[in-house]
């Protein structure tokens, strides 16, 4: 474990060169095999990626959660998102990797395509991406005329239908919420979660009641509004323990906490454990 500035941080994998060209694909075979088709946890802070697997399946580890990887999916990982796979063996599909200069050089401002992009995502994969994937793949290694300008090319478009398949995705999971008051809740604990802001103070912002806030999660959610403030942070929580070694009250004090001793106490009431026996059970792999 490492502390947030010192999370291992690849450009590609466990290489430390610049990436030679302005895009990379392989096999997800190529690399994987060689690991015992593990790939542990790290991040890349110029390079975003997109994994597309057509067979067999995997478990993707993104910022500490675990989701599982079927056949026919993609996986959307922006830079300086902490990942890691553990795929089944045998398992096929390729590795897109893709530098910030040449995601800049595709993605004009203003056009809505780069805020999706920005969002890790397991989503299932189109025949048109995957054949996009297929071609940029076989364009990559064929060293034909005029290579470059048909990789980016390329490379534009499936950035293109990566990001709608993500904010095809987002808009059916609003929709399925149904209420925009709690779209704009999830967006603001996303922004405050680390303020410790109580529940009254984010009804205010939305101009209604606590009890009103509070039946708004329950029908989008299942929860109660204070629950998925809580959970936020949690998640964090439990982010920094797997990742850095910073101690418990140094995330406490991260998290908005003026006691680690309450904090302590919170995360083993969300948990189970507190936060040193959380981070000796991952550590023992438990």
């Amino acid at each position: 474990m490492s502390s947030p500035s010192h999370i291992r941080s690849y450009n590609l994998f466990g290489e430390t060169a610049e990436l030679a060209d302005v895009l990379h694909v392989e096999t997800i075979r190529s690399r994987s095999a060689l690991h015992d088709w593990q790939l542990k946890a790290h991040r890349h802070a110029r390079l975003h990626q997109l994994l597309f697997l057509t067979a067999g399946s995997g478990v993707a580890e993104i910022d500490g959660t675990s989701q599982t990887i079927p056949a026919d999916s993609f996986v959307n990982i922006p830079r300086g998102v902490v990942h890691g796979y553990d795929f089944a063996p045998d398992t096929s599909g390729w590795v897109v990797t893709l530098t910030s200069d040449l995601l800049d050089h595709c993605i004009h401002a203003n056009e809505g395509v780069r805020a999706p992009l920005e969002w890790p995502a397991v989503l299932p994969l189109s025949a048109q991406l995957g054949a996009l994937a297929a071609h940029l793949f076989e364009e990559y290694h064929a060293q034909s005329f005029a290579r470059a300008q048909v990789l980016r090319s390329l490379a534009g478009a499936l950035i293109a239908l990566a990001a709608r398949a993500i904010f095809e995705a987002d808009s059916a999971e609003q929709s399925l919420a149904g209420n925009p008051l709690f779209t704009r809740f999830e967006a603001m604990i996303e922004r405050d979660f680390r303020q410790r802001r109580p529940l009254a103070d984010y009804a205010r912002d939305l101009a209604i009641s606590p009890t009103h806030l509070n039946r708004i999660a329950h029908q989008s959610a299942g929860q109660a509004a204070s629950q998925l403030i809580n959970e936020r942070m949690l998640r964090e929580a439990r982010r920094m323990l797997i990742y850095t070694n910073l101690t418990a009250a140094q995330i406490a004090y991260d998290l908005g906490f003026s006691d680690p001793a309450h904090f302590s106490r919170v995360f083993a009431k969300g948990t189970g454990m507190p936060p040193k026996l959380f981070r000796q059970r991952v550590a023992e792999g438990k």
